[in-house]
């Protein structure tokens, strides 16, 4: 299998790796740069657990190439907080108990992150419209609707 170097930017950092062109952008993420706040889920871009932001978009890193992504900005969970301080989003979801198991937790932060920053005080079809595409077996939705729009309100 043929292999290229892309240059890719992760959470501010920039990185310039070998990757087969068949490697996914989840795989490389998780394997090669060790972030592992994205998960394997569905594989098929129908659960959200692998969600990033490229270029400030949500998408599902299991579905891209990571050829695909060459010069592109990407955003984990790991780039949204600063150091060993969370992200405002990240702690809202806390405080609203709008988390459980935390498998989809990532995915959501991350598209409601999206939401919030082209909509900074969206109503409440406007957030579970951004967060359609992560799929939450534990909290049934309503606490993690409820931080989102805490948090739209500061």
């Amino acid at each position: 299998m043929k292999s290229q170097i892309i240059q890719i930017r992760v959470n501010g950092e920039i990185h310039e790796l070998r990757v087969k062109q068949n490697a996914l952008l989840l795989n490389i993420l998780r394997n090669e740069l060790g972030l592992n706040g994205l998960k394997y889920g569905c594989g098929l871009g129908k659960c959200g657990t692998c969600t990033v932001l490229l270029d400030g978009v949500p998408v599902n890193a299991c579905l891209l190439l990571a050829v695909h992504v060459n010069g592109r900005e990407i955003t984990t969970i790991e780039g949204l907080s600063t150091g060993v301080e969370l992200h405002p989003l990240q702690q809202a979801i806390i405080e609203h108990g709008a988390m459980q198991c935390g498998f989809c937790t990532p995915g959501v932060v991350l598209s409601a992150s999206a939401l919030l920053d082209n909509h900074p005080h969206p109503n409440e079809e406007q957030i579970r419209d951004a967060i359609e595409g992560n799929l939450c077996r534990c909290t049934g939705y309503t606490k993690i609707v409820e931080a989102i729009l805490s948090f739209s309100k500061v």
